[in-house]
C-alpha cells in the first residue's frame, strides 16, 4: 500500500512534469504542489517551455520563500528546482524581544 507521507525520492527531491496537465490548471496545480512542500523539500519542475509569467507569479505569491533554479533551460525542455526556504522571522522576534543580541532598551 502506497504511504503519501513517504518521500518518493530519498534526497527530498519530488517530480512534477508539467508537460501532462492540462494548460488551464497547471499554474492552480504547480500552487497547490508547491504549497505541499515542507521548508527544504524541493519540487523539480519539467516543462515544455520557459515559464515566465509563472516565475513573476511566484515571486509575488510567495515573496522570496520559493526559490527557483534552473536545472535545465533549451528550447525542447524547461527543468527549475523550487525549493521551500525558511521563513524570515517575524518583527517581533526582532531586537528587544530576544530574537538578537540587543537589549532593545
Amino acid at each position: 500500500m502506497h504511504d503519501c507521507s513517504l518521500p518518493t525520492q530519498l534526497d527530498g527531491v519530488y517530480g512534477f512534469d508539467a508537460r501532462g496537465v492540462a494548460k488551464r490548471f497547471r499554474h492552480a496545480a504547480i500552487f497547490g504542489a508547491i504549497e505541499s512542500l515542507n521548508t527544504g523539500e524541493t519540487m523539480r519542475f519539467i516543462n515544455d517551455h520557459d515559464p515566465l509569467p509563472l516565475l513573476a507569479q511566484i515571486e509575488q505569491r510567495y515573496q522570496g520563500q520559493v526559490k527557483a533554479a534552473y536545472i535545465q533551460r533549451n528550447h525542447e525542455e524547461i527543468v527549475i528546482d523550487f525549493s521551500i526556504q525558511p521563513k524570515p522571522a517575524a518583527a517581533s522576534e526582532g531586537c528587544g524581544s530576544g530574537g538578537c543580541a540587543c537589549s532593545g532598551e
